[in-house]
């Protein structure tokens, strides 16, 4: 049985479905779009990942526990670049009001 390799789930799971979900948490977060829009993105690009895993390296396409390690995976991806770019967008789009205090909060400026 291929597809269970640790290449096949570096390759496919986090460079390309991972890749593909930071782009889409950031695009999503760019246009003020909520964070639930990310996970189910993330389900679309899990299901395909699982796809490609079966159509290109005869992988199983129903196995559940390896479905939801990669949705876990995918998911996380996205909503990291979600609160990156919705932190970045609201420093940018409201200086005078928020200002940074992590690279994953702001916080309301002091008087």
């Amino acid at each position: 049985m291929g597809g269970s390799s640790i290449g096949v789930f570096l390759g496919l799971t986090v460079v390309l479905a991972g890749g593909a979900a930071i782009l889409a948490g950031q695009a999503i977060a760019d246009h003020w779009r909520s964070f639930w829009q990310v996970l189910g993105t993330a389900f679309g690009l899990a299901l395909f990942n699982r796809f490609l895993v079966y159509a290109l390296f005869d992988g199983p396409l129903l196995d559940v526990g390896a479905f939801l390690v990669e949705y876990v995976v995918i998911a996380i991806l996205g909503l990291i670049a979600y609160r990156i770019t919705a932190v970045r967008k609201m420093i940018s789009q409201y200086p005078w009001r928020y200002e940074r205090t992590s690279l994953w909060s702001y916080r309301d400026k002091q008087s």
